[in-house]
């Protein structure tokens, strides 16, 4: 397989991958649907950053030894779900003391750093570059160049993915905030997190 074809197929497989339902795609929805699109785009820099984080952990075989240890990746797959579960507890709460798209108070930067989390706490990432990225490697050929632009498809192509999340998300928005159904969206996308909170733990 030469260099183009293995990562136009490694492309097309995240593509596909990114499109399958999980964490960020909820944690994303959930946030521009009732915080907007500059928050959601906020969270998805966050998510990116995670992503490339993982990547490079990979490239150095901590990923690896992360998933080869039982565990540390339950560790880290609890850690995910719970903070998940915190995160559908959190927008519960909020719906409950918000009315309509009344402010919440949160930041862009907090935004950010909430979807730097959910994605370092999601195994699904680390997963992904151990036992996918491999299979597109020339052993015969140096192995690091090679898995750093790869993981650099990925970040590309995941990121590309929830910016649209967010903005089709975030085309709602505006019609939440009029209906006054704020409270009521925001409840049930909680309960949406709640979902994807149970589907990570029976993974």
């Amino acid at each position: 397989m030469t260099p183009g074809a293995a990562i136009t197929e490694f492309a097309l497989l995240s593509l596909l991958v990114e499109l399958t339902p999980g964490p960020n795609m909820a944690f994303l929805a959930l946030v521009a649907a009732t915080e907007g699109r500059a928050k959601g785009y906020a969270a998805v820099l966050g998510v990116a950053l995670g992503l490339g984080l993982m990547g490079l952990l990979a490239a150095f075989g901590l990923a690896a030894l992360i998933t080869a240890q039982p565990a540390l990746f339950q560790g880290l797959k609890w850690a995910g779900v719970f903070y998940l579960l915190w995160l559908a507890w959190q927008g519960w709460a909020l719906a409950s003391e918000a009315v309509g798209h009344a402010a919440i108070g949160f930041s862009a930067a907090q935004f950010f750093r909430r979807g730097l989390v959910s994605n370092l706490l999601n195994p699904k990432a680390a997963l992904f570059y151990v036992t996918m990225l491999p299979g597109f490697i020339d052993p015969s050929t140096p192995v690091m160049p090679q898995s750093l632009m790869l993981s650099a498809v990925y970040v590309a192509i995941a990121t590309g993915v929830h910016a649209g999340i967010v903005t089709l998300a975030g085309a709602v928005q505006g019609l939440v905030a009029e209906s006054g159904q704020g409270r009521r969206v925001r409840r049930v996308l909680a309960l949406a997190l709640v979902a994807v909170a149970g589907w990570m733990a029976l993974q």
